[in-house]
């Protein structure tokens, strides 16, 4: 196995497009994920392994959300467990392009965890806010409706766009790709897992939790209207 420094080296010039993708994804996320690719390398994992790595970190943020009492302590440890693991997330595809491409089945299982991540992680909230509702301020019944309806709009918007990139016609061989927009990349942060994942710094704060949570839940139900009518009208001006 070569060494992290020539790893890192090869890593600088293989990167996705920047296009679409939030600040944050793209100057905290993936240069993250880079190291810990160059990093799996050097030790010789899999894009496979850093998959199951990635799922560890993640569902064991969300095991701690709804099972465990609500404290600022505990809001950090989720938090770092949700980061970690969408460092390792970054880090899977960036490893598989290092080490010549991925697989079919390294891609399906790296969208079958991301999805169950999406789907798990929201439910841990539900559940918190059944347990503590006293703590986040949910006596109410119709609290547990935000976390149900950000679970559906999160879940739509991972599908949609994940078929919509299977169903676009590819580009030319060649072509270049077009430069990130600034404005669009702060656009996207309120919809960028890892932004979302700082929520649970305030997870001891109780209704301040509850509250920028549910602002979160808004403004990705908003931007799934808006994304699920620009893929729609992508897809029906491409070539048949």
């Amino acid at each position: 196995m070569g060494t992290i420094g020539t790893a890192l080296t090869e890593l600088r010039s293989a990167q996705k497009s920047a296009k679409g993708v939030s600040l944050y994804s793209r100057f905290v996320n993936r240069p993250v994920g880079r190291y810990l690719a160059a990093g799996s390398y050097a030790a010789g994992l899999t894009p496979n392994q850093v998959t199951l790595v990635s799922a560890a970190f993640s569902f064991a943020a969300v095991a701690g959300a709804a099972l465990g009492g609500p404290s600022w302590t505990l809001g950090l440890l989720i938090w770092l467990g949700l980061a970690v693991g969408f460092a390792f997330d970054s880090a899977d595809g960036q490893l598989a392009r290092l080490r010549g491409g991925g697989s079919p089945a390294g891609e399906w299982l790296d969208h079958v965890v991301d999805c169950a991540k999406i789907t798990a992680l929201h439910l841990a909230v539900l559940i918190a806010f059944y347990r503590h509702p006293e703590h986040f301020g949910t006596t109410a019944d119709g609290w547990l409706l935000v976390s149900l309806g950000f679970q559906l709009a999160a879940v739509v918007t991972f599908f949609g766009g994940l078929l919509t990139e299977k169903l676009k016609p590819r580009p030319t061989p060649g072509t270049p790709a077009p430069p990130p927009s600034t404005l669009r990349a702060v656009a996207l942060l309120p919809v960028d897992h890892g932004v979302f994942c700082l929520v649970f710094l305030l997870w001891g704060g109780g209704t301040a939790f509850r509250w920028t949570y549910t602002a979160l839940g808004v403004a990705s139900a908003v931007f799934l209207l808006a994304f699920l009518a620009k893929w729609f009208r992508e897809l029906s001006a491409a070539p048949r």
